[in-house]
């Protein structure tokens, strides 16, 4: 079968969309957040308790900006590349809050519907991710930091993959215990998530690979080297 031409800049766009619109879909189901967004959502919402500023996106690009600065801390780098990685988390928190407020207008008042979204979200990050992977463009932090560190520390990435989303989980848990006095925010949505998010992907990307070749439409390449 004859691969059809895809840009990469376009993979990095609809990617982006797609990662939000995940976010959105799985925030409104109400069943559990991912284990890597649940520390930014539960910080989220604390502060807004106190500002309006603190958006579920807002605070998102910020936490990112948080564990981007203390990646960099960490291996003793400063690289225009992860200037680039901060704009991606912007340009998706920006996206988030958009999607959240039109996702605000659809009802979500039985457990179908909201097994329904939360499915829809699943199925967008795997999605959103396989292009992500097919594009040279900066990913967001989460991605990032997986990779820089596990690059500079010589660990498996795999592993330390693994023991990134877990401690993210631990810190939501201990946010929430602190914030609210009660577990919120992480339920049975986010175990489901950790179990079917990798396959999903590995799924998606090899169905990518088969049907499409990924090519650079802009000469922007040299640019976004790591």
């Amino acid at each position: 079968m004859q691969k059809r031409k895809f840009s990469t800049e376009l993979a990095y766009v609809i990617g982006l969309i797609l990662l939000a619109a995940s976010v959105a879909c799985v925030e409104r189901a109400n069943l559990g957040i991912s284990m890597v967004s649940a520390p930014s959502y539960l910080l989220h919402l604390k502060l807004s308790q106190f500002s309006s500023f603190f958006t579920f996106g807002t605070t998102d690009y910020l936490f990112q900006a948080l564990l981007i600065a203390t990646m960099a801390l960490l291996i003793r780098k400063i690289r225009l590349y992860y200037l680039f990685s901060f704009i991606t988390a912007l340009l998706s928190g920006k996206t988030l809050d958009g999607l959240m407020a039109l996702l605000r207008l659809v009802p979500m008042d039985t457990l179908y519907m909201r097994a329904l979204f939360f499915a829809l979200g699943i199925a967008l990050c795997a999605v959103g991710v396989s292009l992500f992977f097919h594009s040279y463009i900066a990913p967001g932090a989460y991605e990032l930091v997986v990779k820089e560190l596990s690059a500079h520390f010589h660990l498996d990435i795999n592993r330390f993959k693994l023991c990134f989303d877990l401690g993210c989980c631990a810190l939501a848990l201990a946010l929430s215990l602190l914030f609210f006095g009660r577990i919120q925010g992480i339920g049975a949505g986010t175990a489901i998530s950790a179990l079917v998010n990798g396959p999903l992907i590995g799924c998606c990307s090899r169905w990518l690979d088969k049907r499409f070749l990924f090519v650079d439409a802009l000469p922007l390449h040299r640019y976004f080297q790591a």
